[in-house]
């Protein structure tokens, strides 16, 4: 599709004008008819604001009926629609891009919970955002502020989720990336006898979501975990549905790790994880006798294999963790869950992080505009450097993938191996010729 990637449409906030948000709200009423009602929020950046202002503004043109929820998590969004009988949900946000980005995130009504918009509603709005529509706003008159009710719900949610529960005696440190999980921050964690240290969790709108904070920045939060003698660290992306962690020697706890946790915790003989995984969760699921289910890139591949195999629990190791019963990646959620394994068993994260051994793990991002994306596809000579490669790292036990971002505009590069040295060198000279083909 010209517009949305692989979750939801992102681009430089300035590309969201009045007259594009309108043709998203009119695509969204040709796809699902008049009578619909639509909940609105999104996380901290500051095009965030104004963006569901124009939205609430191209709604009230439309005669759709709308509500507000302003500042909140993605999954409390998701969660929040359904449960106040909306039938979609929009939410603005870029994740963990930088503030300068902004998107946009649309779920239904499923048969049980919100899901992502199906291919058909995206392709009614990417129908809509080629066509010249004339847009003459009307003020806004109808808006509904249900913030207050909407994290009130979502906080009873985590914690119906959770019990019994008992967080008593441990230390925690919290890095809120100045994004949605600011609004709820260490309230349940300390609600449920936990110490928290807090840092970047300022909720307003502003230019700070995501820099050098939060899950794509671990450094703060790792100094704050060792300063600080902290039994591990919790890190969110700017909209929540990612959690990363650190143990309390400051080493990093990924999503593939996380994984292998809970699954063990649960006594799950399925997962689901994607390209992108560590060698290690793959040994670990073998050897443990579990089926690993590999999907493409994307939370939205996940989901969709966990409905068709019945499996509970799957997600990215960049901490998008899909829980049993959960329709979408929940980083608070993940975040207490982890926190309860480790109160429950008596073990630090260090320890129950050791479940896998990882492999060395080599990314490396190469630059490239939509058309060289496309060329590394259709390009033979691209094909066949990606041959040469693969066939290299085999004498490492390696594997390879390169894959455009649906993102941002980058190719990424990952390398595995047993030789960290050798994947590190061999991911240099590939990104250098990739570069020169493309």
């Amino acid at each position: 599709m010209k517009y949305f990637g692989t979750d939801g449409i992102r681009q430089p906030a300035a590309k969201f004008t009045p007259e594009f948000l309108f043709k998203i709200a009119s695509g969204l009423v040709d796809y699902a008819g008049d009578g619909i009602k639509v909940l609105i929020g999104g996380d901290t950046r500051e095009s965030t604001e104004w963006i569901i202002k124009d939205l609430e503004s191209a709604f009230e043109t439309l005669g759709v009926e709308y509500s507000t929820v302003d500042v909140l998590p993605t999954p409390a969004i998701n969660f929040c629609f359904y449960q106040m009988n909306y039938d979609f949900a929009i939410d603005v946000t870029a994740s963990h891009n930088p503030y300068t980005d902004n998107g946009i995130k649309i779920f239904e009504r499923g048969k049980s919970s919100g899901a992502k918009l199906c291919e058909e509603g995206c392709q009614a709005i990417e129908n809509s955002l080629d066509q010249p529509l004339t847009y003459d706003p009307v003020p806004t008159t109808l808006r509904e502020n249900l913030h207050e009710e909407a994290v009130a719900l979502y906080k009873e949610h985590l914690l119906n989720y959770l019990q019994p529960t008992d967080f008593t005696g441990l230390n925690i440190g919290m890095d809120c990336a100045n994004g949605a999980t600011s609004i709820i921050n260490k309230t349940i964690f300390e609600q449920l006898g936990a110490n928290v240290s807090l840092i970047n969790a300022d909720s307003s709108y502003s230019q700070k979501i995501n820099h050098d904070c939060g899950s794509t920045h671990l450094e703060k939060l790792q100094t704050l975990v060792k300063e600080n003698h902290l039994d591990f660290g919790v890190a969110f992306d700017g909209d929540g549905d990612r959690c990363l962690m650190v143990d309390s020697k400051g080493n990093v706890v990924d999503g593939d790790e996380i994984i292998a946790i809970l699954a063990d915790y649960l006594n799950l003989d399925k997962i689901a994880i994607t390209v992108m995984a560590n060698q290690g969760i793959i040994n670990w699921a073998k050897d443990n006798h579990i089926h690993a289910e590999i999907t493409a890139v994307g939370d939205s591949n996940v989901a969709e294999a966990m409905r068709s195999h019945d499996i509970k629990i799957g997600g990215e190791q960049s901490g998008h963790i899909i829980l049993p019963g959960e329709a979408t990646g929940d980083g608070m959620l993940t975040a207490l869950m982890v926190t309860k394994v480790v109160s429950d068993t008596k073990k630090s994260l260090k320890d129950l992080a050791r479940i896998i051994t990882k492999f060395p793990q080599v990314i490396v991002n190469l630059d490239a505009t939509p058309e060289q994306k496309q060329a590394l596809k259709e390009k033979d000579s691209a094909k066949q450097l990606l041959l040469d490669y693969s066939k290299k790292l085999e004498t490492v036990e390696g594997r390879l993938l390169v894959r455009p971002s649906g993102t941002e505009p980058l190719i990424r590069i990952t390398l595995w191996g047993n030789d960290e040295s050798a994947i590190k060198s061999l991911a240099e000279e590939l990104k250098n010729k990739l570069g020169e083909i493309l």
